[in-house]
This record gives structure tokens, C-alpha cells and sequence, in this order.
């Protein structure tokens, strides 16, 4: 496993989740009338989903695992691996979901879904940002 490429990974996912904190609306009537917050939180929640597909790419490739056919099942093939628990590989399909409306449809994301990742979804990324901490811990033992 390429542990640096990892390592640098994580470290942008952990910037791309404290800049959706600092940029977050307090509403949802002020995120939907602000197209230059919508432009920042759509960004990084795009970006930090695809750090963590990108990170699960990286530990996959390193185990015995076929390759995943999608972004989602990189998550269900860490969760059968015993790297994130099942309930992290929902919520990190879901997180999956989000993306793909925000990179292919952007007319059609709702703004009210966006606020309510900004403010309980942001976890899910820590947690699985821990799971790879844990992992590299343990590699390295």
C-alpha cells in the first residue's frame, strides 16, 4: 500500500471537511440564496467523496480483492475486508449518490439535502478518515 499517497489523501479529505465547517450556512434559506456558498460546499463534499473513493482504490489494491465496478462497491469491499463497518459503506454510498447529481446535475441538487450533510453528514467523512488512520496504524505494527 502506498502509505504516502494515503497519508496525503486523508489530509486533504480532513481540509476539504474543516472548509465545509467554516462555510456552511445557517439556514437553508441562506444557503439556497447564496450561489457562491452553494459553489464552495458543493466543491469540497465532491472532492472529499472522491478522496475517499480514491483512498478505499489505494488499501483495495493492496489486498486480494477484485477491483470494484463502482464507486460504491469500493466501500461495500472495504466493509467485507473488515476496514469500515457496514454501516459507514451505506453512508458512504450515499455520500456517492450526492456526488454524482453534483458532478452530472447540478441544476437538480437540493439544497436542503446539502445542508443537512453540511451540518450531520461530515461525520461519516471523520469516521472513515479514522478507519484509514486505524489501518495505517496497523500496517505499520
Amino acid at each position: 500500500m502506498d502509505r504516502l499517497i494515503l497519508v496525503e489523501k486523508l489530509e486533504s479529505l480532513r481540509r476539504c471537511v474543516r472548509r465545509v465547517e467554516l462555510r456552511r450556512a445557517d439556514t437553508v434559506e441562506t444557503l439556497q440564496g447564496d450561489a457562491d456558498r452553494q459553489d464552495i460546499l458543493s466543491l469540497n463534499l465532491t472532492r472529499a467523496v472522491q478522496l475517499c473513493v480514491d483512498a478505499a482504490g489505494i488499501v483495495i489494491a493492496d489486498s486480494d480483492e477484485p477491483a470494484p465496478q463502482t464507486m460504491g462497491q469500493a466501500f461495500d469491499t472495504l466493509a467485507r475486508m473488515g476496514v469500515i463497518d457496514a454501516a459507514l459503506a451505506r453512508q458512504m454510498k450515499r455520500a456517492v449518490g450526492f456526488r454524482n447529481i453534483a458532478v452530472h446535475d447540478y441544476q437538480v441538487v437540493d439544497w436542503s439535502i446539502v445542508f443537512e450533510i453540511t451540518h450531520r453528514g461530515l461525520d461519516d467523512f471523520r469516521a472513515f478518515a479514522k478507519a484509514m488512520d486505524a489501518l495505517l496504524q496497523s500496517s505499520q505494527a
